[in-house]
This record gives structure tokens, sequence and C-alpha cells, in this order.
């Protein structure tokens, strides 16, 4: 098979889908690998480093396209990639559809199928592909969280630890999944005061057993997150409900309820944001203003840290590439289910059942 990786051309991405030791194991199964131009250059991983592997090099993403059974990225494909994928072609990348009716109808008029990383599943109920990125995301929100709560970045001057005599700032953490996890662990590193809040009562009781009285634990409803607002200086978004779009925890309205320079961190905001306010922003220009809160809903964190972001997608997405490219995708999919529930679009066909259902679709399951 030929398995060919683009250079990611979403707004600062730097992240490569494949590193050279992924395409050495991929030569070794006996595969050609096809990389664009400088497509790893942004992590440090130049032309090269992959052609000593046995990887070839491609001028631009137009041959990779036009020859590749099987394309592996990153990023959700923008206009200009989905409009090249051919009938039959398997992409496995980010696809993040439930909001983003403009690409899924790009990808159903390609014909091609398309596997998306953060609905693959795991024999204990995980998303293994989203984890990583989840853990990257979730550990920057607290660093993007901070930097925004500097008076220069247009926050409330606070400094998440305090200093003797200066309370720590008080930060919400809205999900107890995997984000919400790591962004607690950060702040509460830091040394502010952390509330995590989670519709499941379980996740809560594993939280307060794992960190005891340093960290507050809730049950998110409404009147909950509202009385927590007006003293809370940082708020993080971090629900998730698989393919879906994100719920909206809190409305416009509620922004009135905080401080003006108070700061969200929409890290939902690849499946439309759990705050009403948030719209999608990029690491070049990554704030914008509602209500007097700074909301911070950079699509693509991780791609701040990409280097590290790489090495922890690859490591995890590299064993299922594999067997995408050694049994062929139908046999792949067959043989591992939890592979099978990645496939968003197959052949013109909306094959998730929470894609279809966020974005009006018939749900056809078989392939």
């Amino acid at each position: 098979m030929l398995i060919g990786v683009p250079k990611e051309i979403k707004n600062h991405e730097y992240r490569v889908g494949l590193t050279p030791a992924g395409a050495a194991a991929l030569v070794r199964d006996g595969h050609a690998v096809l990389v664009e131009t400088q497509a790893g250059a942004g992590v440090g991983f130049d032309d090269a480093a992959y052609e000593a592997v046995g990887a070839r090099i491609a001028a631009t993403a137009a041959e990779i396209f036009a020859s590749a059974d099987l394309v592996v990225k990153v990023k959700e494909p923008q206009p200009v990639e989905y409009r090249q994928l051919r009938a039959g072609q398997v992409l496995f990348t980010y696809l993040h559809l439930a909001p983003d009716p403009e690409q899924t109808q790009g990808l159903l008029a390609a014909d091609c199928v398309a596997i998306a990383y953060e609905t693959v599943t795991d024999a204990h109920g995980g998303l293994p592909l989203l984890k990583p990125m989840s853990e990257v995301a979730g550990r920057m929100s607290i660093q993007a969280g901070a930097h925004t709560l500097e008076k220069a970045q247009g926050g409330l001057g606070v400094l998440l630890p305090g200093v003797p005599g200066v309370p720590p700032a008080k930060v919400l953490v809205l999900g107890g999944g995997v984000v919400g996890i790591n962004a607690a662990r950060m702040a509460m590193g830091l040394g502010a005061q952390v509330t995590i809040m989670d519709v499941s009562l379980p996740r809560l009781t594993q939280l307060d057993s794992d960190f005891g009285p340093r960290l507050v634990t809730e049950v998110s409803t409404p009147e909950n997150i509202a009385r927590h607002l007006p003293d809370t200086d940082l708020v993080i978004g971090a629900v998730l409900i698989p393919g879906a779009a994100a719920p909206k925890l809190v409305s416009r309205r509620m922004l009135g309820l905080m401080r003006p320079g108070s700061v969200i961190v929409d890290v939902a905001i690849d499946q439309g944001g759990c705050i009403e306010t948030s719209r999608p922003t990029t690491h070049q220009q990554p704030t914008f203003v509602e209500e007097g809160v700074v909301h911070y809903c950079v699509a693509n964190m991780p791609g701040g840290v990409a280097r590290t972001a790489t090495l922890a997608l690859t490591n995890a997405t590299l064993p299922f590439v594999r067997q995408l490219a050694n049994l062929g995708y139908r046999k792949a999919l067959e043989a591992n289910p939890h592979l099978r529930n990645g496939l968003n679009v197959h052949r013109g066909r909306v094959t998730h059942e929470a894609v279809a259902r966020e974005l009006g679709y018939a749900f056809e399951a078989t392939l």
C-alpha cells in the first residue's frame, strides 16, 4: 500500500501525521511511504530523516492526494484538501465533523473513506487516539489561561498561585474527563484553588479519591456553575460527547456573572465549544472578548507544542495505521471493532451515529 503524509496547512499547525520512525515501520512492513517535502520540518524532522528510512519525498500535496491509497494527517482536511480526495481513498486523521457540516459534505462528495482519530475506541470505553491530545490540551489550557489572565493580555492581572498574603486564583474545570483531569492537575500544581464539575458521580468519586481535599468536586448543573462564576478567575471548558457537538454549559447571560477580565479557555471548541459565546480562534489570534470575559478558543491547541504533541499522537496512531495498511481498510475495520468506531464517512454515507444525528443525515452502519 502507498501511504501519503501531506504537510499540515491549518493556521500555525506544525504537527505531522507520521514520524520517521513510523515511516520506517511501514517500510519494514513492505509498504511505500510518500511524505510531502518539509512536512515534518516544524517538529525537527527534515526530508533527509524520512529518506534515510526508505520514504520518498513529494514536491506537493497534490502528488500525495493523487496517488496515495491511505492519507495520514493530523488535523481535519481543509477545503483545498478534501476537494483533492479520490473515490475510495482512505483518510485517517482528526475530523470533528459534528460542528462542521461543510467538511462533512466535502467528504461525502469526495466518495472517500474517512476514519476519525477522535471516535476510535478501546476495550475500556476510552478514546485512545484522542487521549494523548486531550492530555496535551488539558495541560496547555492552564498555561494559556495563566498567560491570558495577565493584564497585558486583557485579563484581570491575576497570578494563579497568588503570593504570601494574597490568595490564589480560583479555577473552575467543567468536565472530569482526560482534559479536565490534566487541567486540574496542572492548576493544582501551580497552587490555584480548583473546583471540577462533572455529571458522573462515579467519576467525581474517583477524582476525590485520587486528589483528596486539594480538589473540590461538584455535580455539574446550571445552578452550581452559576454559583461559582462570580468569583472564578479562570474557567476551563473540558466536556466531550464522542462524535457529537459539545453541550453549551455557560450561556451568554451567565457570562454577566463573571468579573470583567476573567478568562475562559474552551478546549471543547473542536466539537463546537461548551460556552455559548465561543468561536474558533488560532494561535496567531487566540483570544477575543465577549461580555467583558476573555475567551481563548484555539481549535488546535496541541499544535502550539508541536513536537511533544506529534510524538504523543503518533505513539498512539501508528498501530492503527499499520493495521489499515497491512490488512486493507475493509479487513482492518472488520477485524477491529474499535477501529470501526472511527469510521465517520464511507463512500458517500455517514457511518457514525452521533455525527449523523448532529448533522441530520441518515445513519448507515454497514460498510
